[in-house]
């Protein structure tokens, strides 16, 4: 999708700066996906308290078995 935006150059110039990317066109990008991936891992956060285990759930087991095969 083609748009045209107004952006603040300071701000630009600022993320020039902590990033490796020489563009606007992959700040941009790299800011977009960013802030998809953290409104994702938010709205997991709206699942606490709300997802009930098997009382014979055991997480440690799980971890202890073998995945290297």
């Amino acid at each position: 999708m083609r748009t045209n935006i107004v952006i603040d150059d300071q701000l630009m110039e600022e993320a020039f700066r902590y990033t490796h990317y020489t563009t606007k066109r992959e700040i941009i990008h790299h800011a977009l996906k960013a802030f998809v991936e953290n409104a994702k891992r938010l709205s997991l956060l709206d699942l606490k308290g709300k997802v009930a285990f098997d009382e014979g759930y055991d997480y440690k087991a799980l971890r202890e078995r073998d995945v290297s095969r």
